[in-house]
């Protein structure tokens, strides 16, 4: 029957998905279509597919022009998705684990834009009327469910031990 998806199983799963796509994503937008040279794409009056490269962390606070701002933004990164995989290992909730996942994957794609083109390859433009939202990625839409899913999980009763539905009881 195979293994059971422990909450690590389904971390690690979420971590290669959620990288795997994003740099899928980033590498066929940009090497694989003509987007640099035709942009926007419009699909809609919402959604505009965009070339954009951030420099910053999220929303593009902080940018970079510098080699040292990059390479340390690039090591946080790495370091900050080995702390994650370590929180992951020891997850005593599956939505915790996919949540965990879900970050690191995301901060790891970003990484590799970033050691790679001194930059973070943004491409999705959401908009309505006067309203725009900040251009944006698979890794960051990833990074984003998965503090989502980190504020459910600790919203959620605490559990007990595997298979168990009692609380855990006070330490």
């Amino acid at each position: 029957m195979g293994r059971p998806m422990t909450p690590f199983r389904l971390g690690l799963l979420a971590l290669v998905l959620t990288f795997a796509l994003d740099q899928a994503s980033k590498l066929w937008l940009y090497f694989g279509t003509d987007l640099v040279l035709t942009q926007p794409w419009r699909f809609g009056p919402y959604l505009d597919l965009v070339v954009v490269w951030n420099r910053g962390v999220s929303y593009g606070m902080f940018q970079q022009e510098g080699g040292l701002g990059r390479w340390l933004l690039v090591a946080l990164s790495v370091v900050a998705a080995a702390g994650l995989a370590v929180w992951m290992h020891r997850a005593g909730s599956r939505l915790l684990g996919l949540a965990l996942g879900l970050i690191a994957g995301g901060a790891l794609g970003n990484a590799v834009d970033r050691a790679a083109y001194g930059a973070v390859f943004d491409f999705v433009h959401l908009h309505a009327g006067q309203w725009s939202w900040y251009v944006f990625n698979v890794a960051d839409a990833a990074i984003v469910a998965g503090v989502v899913g980190l504020i459910l999980d600790s919203l959620l009763p605490e559990r007990g031990p595997a298979g168990s539905s009692d609380p855990a009881p006070p330490v």
